[in-house]
């Protein structure tokens, strides 16, 4: 039996459980999570329907695809996620969905489904910022509240935020040109290996040589936290063009002098943002906190560069668990959750958004599109 509460009148950390609902890109999710007495965050189901079979012909994800299997799926994963949990509609305080940003089709289906559920049930509705789940995942993982630094890189966004608080962050720095995910799928594709393209780099890279090709570091030693990728993806094509045919060989040496580029260009930029979180937060050494998060946080190269920029720094990293990294419901009902304790619920009106800053104070970069 799980246990639930009402948020009290002060605003102050109380316990909920609440539904969420993940669907901005190409998983479908649902998943219950509850909020005890001390603040203290649980999942007590989390259910994540992958799409990769769908998209893996194409190499990349298609909306219209990924918008008609989370219509498809989405009312039967929510069905699962409440009977895992052992609880009813009843038992909710709250129903927390992603309103934005991803692919509108995918996100428009998941929160027309939330207030749907709201309207039936007379819960409040939590319209979230998928960005935003990410950041406040070490509160349900390990407790950790802000403030910290967090990286997020994925197949949509590579940031820097400092997490100040549940609802106020300000974003040091964000790519001006393509995502980290999205340079690890396209350079996966080049070299004619599967999807999706981190996790098969990384395969190949291992078995290379890192120092065979002197691939650019994006942006190392320019002021400021921005990142880019476009040229570094460049300079691979180029490669892949000189080596052919390509030998088994050759692909993982460009895959690994690849994944050298971006571990240095990433900790570059995470060295900087650290020293303009610390001009933020007078946080005494030992208690700073790196967060990352996002699928390419699963990288084991990229971990282990950043735990060098950390302890350079006097920065713990902290890395959510890799079913917690990759996009998931848990942390939209999460982040539901923190803001029970902040705000009412949000009109039934509340429409989806394709572009959603989690700074909306930032100044837009050219060409950064939704991943700013």
């Amino acid at each position: 039996m799980v246990e639930r509460c009402n948020v009290t009148q002060s605003g102050k950390a109380s316990p909920a459980m609440v539904l969420g609902i993940e669907t901005s890109c190409d998983e479908t999710s649902a998943a219950v999570v509850t909020r005890d007495a001390s603040g203290a965050g649980h999942i007590v189901s989390n259910v994540v329907l992958s799409q990769v079979a769908e998209h893996a012909p194409y190499g990349g994800v298609v909306p219209e695809i990924a918008a008609r299997a989370h219509l498809i799926h989405l009312d039967g994963l929510v069905k699962q996620a409440m009977a895992e949990a052992g609880v009813g509609f009843d038992d909710m305080d709250a129903v927390a969905a992603t309103a934005g940003p991803g692919l509108i089709g995918g996100v428009l289906t998941g929160l027309m489904t939330a207030k749907a559920i709201a309207l039936a049930t007379g819960k409040p509705l939590y319209a979230i910022n998928h960005l935003e789940g990410h950041a406040l995942t070490p509160g349900l993982t390990e407790g950790l509240r802000p403030p910290y630094l967090m990286l997020l890189v994925s197949g949509g966004h590579t940031q820097l935020v400092s997490i100040n608080a549940v609802g106020d962050y300000t974003r040091l720095g964000t790519t001006i040109d393509d995502a980290l995910g999205e340079a690890f799928d396209k350079t996966a594709k080049l070299l004619g290996l599967g999807y999706p393209g981190g996790p098969e780099v990384e395969k190949a890279a291992a078995a290379g040589n890192a120092g065979r090709f002197d691939f650019p570091v994006p942006m190392k030693g320019r002021p400021g936290c921005n990142f880019s990728f476009s040229g570094l993806k460049t300079a691979v094509r180029q490669a892949a063009v000189a080596a052919n045919p390509l030998t088994e060989a050759d692909v993982a040496d460009i895959c690994a002098s690849f994944q050298r580029a971006v571990c240095a260009a990433v900790g570059d930029r995470v060295a900087h943002a650290m020293n303009e979180f610390c001009s933020l937060h007078r946080e005494p050494a030992g208690s700073r906190v790196l967060v990352a998060a996002g699928g390419v946080a699963a990288n084991k190269a990229l971990r282990s560069a950043l735990e060098e920029v950390c302890a350079a720094n006097d920065f713990r990293l902290s890395v959510p668990p890799v079913a917690l990294c990759t996009d998931n419901a848990a942390m939209i009902a999460w982040a539901g959750a923190e803001q029970m304790n902040l705000r009412e619920g949000d009109d039934l009106s509340v429409q989806a958004r394709a572009r959603w800053p989690l700074d909306p104070e930032a100044a837009p970069q050219p060409f950064a599109g939704v991943k700013a």
